[in-house]
């Protein structure tokens, strides 16, 4: 890192000489599986599976100590589950009534 980046001045960053930046973890780290669904089309469901990373680390510079928690989604499987085809499909998307939905599909 340059010793810029440490003023808060966009104009600054990255100039400068360098700045030795040490970054330690503290605790333990924690993960956790995810899982969504999301609609692929008329008959298609897509699944993903994610693991979140999360751990707390003190970031030592010369200047100061900052401890953060990083939290990091690490996408693990991705995979289309294929329904059946219906025979018919009916798109009733903005009708507030349930009997002018009726009037349309007969």
């Amino acid at each position: 890192m340059h010793f810029g980046s440490f003023t808060g001045f966009k104009l600054l960053a990255g100039r400068g000489p360098g700045v030795k930046i040490q970054i330690s973890p503290i605790g333990d780290v924690e993960t956790d599986l995810r899982s969504e669904f999301s609609s692929q089309g008329i008959n298609q469901t897509l699944h993903r599976i994610y693991l979140e990373v999360k751990c707390r680390v003190n970031i030592l510079t010369p200047f100061q100590d900052l401890e953060k928690e990083i939290t990091n989604q690490v996408l693990l499987a991705e995979n289309v589950i294929v329904g059946r085809i219906p025979s018919t499909y009916y798109n009733l998307e903005g009708i507030n009534n349930s009997s002018d939905a009726l009037e349309i599909v007969e």
